[in-house]
């Protein structure tokens, strides 16, 4: 309010000698017309109370310019709670899925040492059955050179005493094993 009246003090002060001819209180000085105008127009605002409705039209657009960025400030810290949230529970995915790797890696190492063991237990048993295998195999060799010996010695032995017997010595022979046998039954 105080601008505009020092705007239109510094106009009525000025000298309007120099901006027409004749002199300046006149109807027929177009200077005087524009200054009265001019004044008219001023007052034509002053009355309707714009500078009163520029003020309030401007103290409106700074309040909501000022509710904007208190809603912005509110936007920002409700971002920045939403990113340390998420940023939290980034931090703990990380931190199970972490634990998750390293359980992982421990149920290898303990599937891998069972697979060692029983691995181990497989090759021994796999061990065992061969020497069973071989003992058997030993067993059945040695049987069968016993048995094969016998056979041998059956043989030879038959040779020898058909080479030396004779009917009486055959005849004492089977008298001997038949008191033999009967000893043994009774």
């Amino acid at each position: 309010m105080k601008k505009i009246s020092l705007i239109t003090l510094a106009t009525l002060l000025a000298n309007p000698a120099f901006a027409a001819e004749g002199p300046f209180v006149s109807l027929r000085n177009t200077n005087f017309i524009v200054l009265l105008a001019f004044i008219v127009f001023v007052g034509i605002l002053l009355y309707a109370k714009v500078p009163a409705k520029l003020g309030a039209m401007l103290d409106a657009r700074a309040a909501q310019i000022k509710a904007e960025l208190a809603e912005a400030r509110t936007l920002r810290e409700e971002a920045q709670a939403i990113l340390a949230s998420y940023e939290k529970k980034s931090k703990e995915m990380l931190e199970q899925s972490e634990r998750i790797v390293e359980g992982a890696k421990a149920e290898a190492q303990a599937a891998a040492a069972a697979a060692k063991d029983d691995l181990k237990v497989s090759i021994a048993r796999r061990l065992a059955a061969a020497e069973e295998r071989i003992a058997s195999a030993e067993a059945s060799a040695v049987r069968e050179v016993r048995e094969r010996a016998v056979d041998v010695a059956i043989a030879a032995a038959a040779d020898v005493l058909a080479k030396q017997s004779t009917a009486e010595t055959a005849a004492a022979s089977i008298d001997a094993a038949i008191d033999q046998v009967a000893a043994k039954l009774h």
